[in-house]
């Protein structure tokens, strides 16, 4: 029987993937919250994860010709489309940055990716247990 870290794993690995890029805008946000025209950007993190699941269900394809176009598998794309956040009350010179909603959006993700963390480090250590018996 073959082990497939893939399976094992699950979606553990893109999430902590989309978690820390979502980190690095939102502190990017918070650190351009003074600069003026400056647009706050965010992402879905759970919108991305639903589709790579809902991939995972789809049946595989096999490419029977060396011209034909490679399928996206189970990872992340590095650039996720990012989209504007609509500011409740934007500033007078156009920067839509709000720090509060800020904090807590970057607070409520460094949550889920230290859950993330958690989780995927328990799973390594049952496969690792698992290992390990006879």
């Amino acid at each position: 029987m073959s082990l497939s870290l893939d399976k094992a794993f699950g979606i553990l690995p893109a999430s902590m993937t989309l978690q820390a890029h979502r980190t690095e805008l939102l502190a990017s946000n918070i650190a351009n919250a003074d600069t003026p025209l400056y647009k706050s950007r965010d992402f879905d993190v759970r919108g991305l994860l639903a589709t790579l699941v809902d991939k995972g269900n789809t049946l595989d394809i096999v490419k029977t010709q060396a011209n034909h176009l490679e399928l996206p598998g189970r990872t992340v794309d590095a650039t996720p489309t990012l989209l504007y956040r609509i500011p409740a009350q934007p500033a007078l010179d156009g920067n839509t940055v709000d720090p509060q909603l800020e904090r807590a959006a970057f607070a409520d993700n460094a949550m889920h990716y230290q859950s993330t963390l958690e989780f995927l480090s328990r799973r390594v250590s049952g496969i690792r247990a698992a290992l390990r018996k006879e």
